[in-house]
């Protein structure tokens, strides 16, 4: 990409002789910000951006930040209009981090981006229409700060959102992002700066690696939020021996961000209008055998009463004992239960009933018991997405109770 400029940055040296200029940095109006891949996932993945930004397309000027190996990749590999800016990375997760947002903020703002997309891990997957709409909703119409995914997903993927962080981002900010934590965004670079500032206290800190939370940022705001369809999309999967670090990572960064956005979330807001769901695609394979996950919470149940007793009211309690006695074919964790004891951990979370680390760990096995019953109604014929709609509305009717407890934490105790 062929760039000019009526600066004059000739320097005579000391002889005399008048020196090469300095290369501007190169300009942009969008700035695609790359996670790091394996080799062939980051060629397949510039393949894809080249053919959704074409020569000659009235989109402008695109930039695409990519680990600084990609430089190898592309010198047989022709990017037509994209232009590349190699970076080095400091982190390398399953999500977007706190130093991928500073630094994507930064580049754009260097190369005079007006916005940037971030895509995360296993990019490559993503469908290159998508990616083209993600950039044309930020460049083109500007009507949102933040643009979101909408992915379809197999019926046992992605259930950790579907289970916290969806339902409780819908109840407590009014808003309805089917993947609030997603792995790919576009930001308005107002936005990307919003992001950049709060990144950077965690970076500060020795922190790159933190989780941030861009809805939440967004409602905090008062900014318009977009989401689009995505499609199909391969998420990075964490594998069985780290669930346990990986939910308490996610669950202790969001139950963090919650209580320091108390006052944005205990005001009232109108819900903002519903849009076509995300649907689940069709299960190609059999739903996985949840035997592990129901055995998981029953020795928990046995192990973990005195943590659970500090954190959950009796009838919570009583709800998992019952839950506990049921057979694997009938395991059912209803609607009510499972948002009481997710609105249960964010109060403990907040007044630390116990320790943390504790608490958090206290509750994958509750998470896994809802996994299990979740799974085992899509196999009863339930259509995946209805029972997760279903859940985030009873997270909403029952927002009361969280707030009460938040205000008045001793009113329900003893």
């Amino acid at each position: 990409m062929a760039l000019t400029s009526e600066v004059d940055t000739t320097q005579p040296t000391p002889d005399g002789a008048i020196a090469a200029p300095e290369p501007l940095p190169a300009t942009g109006d969008l700035l695609i910000y790359l996670t790091p891949l394996a080799a062939p996932a980051l060629e397949a993945t510039l393949a894809h951006l080249a053919s959704s930004f074409p020569p000659n397309q009235a989109m402008g000027n695109i930039l695409v930040a990519a680990p600084d190996t990609a430089q190898s990749i592309t010198a047989s590999q022709s990017l037509g209009s994209l232009t590349l800016l190699p970076y080095s990375p400091t982190t390398s997760t399953l999500l977007l981090t706190a130093a991928d947002y500073l630094t994507a903020f930064q580049m754009a703002q260097e190369h005079n981006a007006r916005a940037c997309l971030l895509l995360g891990p296993e990019s490559q997957n993503l469908d290159p229409a998508f990616v083209r709409s993600l950039a044309t909703s930020l460049l083109d119409s500007a009507a949102a700060d933040l643009v979101l995914p909408r992915y379809q997903l197999a019926p046992n993927s992605g259930l950790v959102n579907s289970a916290i962080l969806y339902p409780v981002t819908r109840a407590l900010y009014s808003l309805r992002p089917r993947f609030p934590q997603a792995v790919d965004v576009g930001l308005s670079l107002r936005m990307a700066e919003r992001l950049a500032a709060t990144a950077q206290r965690f970076t500060a800190a020795g922190q790159g690696d933190a989780i941030l939370w861009p809805v939440a940022e967004a409602a905090s705001a008062n900014w318009p939020l977009l989401e689009i369809d995505a499609g199909p999309r391969g998420l990075p999967q964490p594998t069985s021996s780290n669930l346990n670090v990986l939910l308490t990572e996610i669950a202790g960064s969001f139950f963090a961000d919650i209580e320091a956005r108390a006052s944005v979330w205990q005001r009232a807001r109108p819900l903002q209008p519903a849009d076509t769901a995300a649907q689940s695609l069709p299960s190609a394979e059999a739903l996985p055998d949840v035997t592990p996950m129901i055995e998981s919470f029953r020795v928990a149940y046995t192990n973990l009463q005195e943590i659970w007793s500090l954190v959950l009211p009796p009838q919570s309690l009583l709800g998992l004992k019952h839950l506990s006695l049921m057979p694997a074919t009938g395991f059912r964790m209803n609607d009510e239960l499972w948002t009481r004891v997710v609105y249960d951990f964010i109060l403990a979370f907040r007044l630390r009933t116990i320790n943390r680390g504790h608490l958090l760990g206290a509750l994958t096995p509750l998470y896994l018991a809802w996994a299990a019953s979740h799974i085992l109604l899509v196999g009863d014929g339930v259509p995946p997405e209805q029972h997760i709609q279903d859940l985030a509305a009873t997270f909403e009717r029952d927002k009361a109770y969280l707030v009460s407890r938040w205000r008045w934490p001793d009113r329900f105790n003893p």
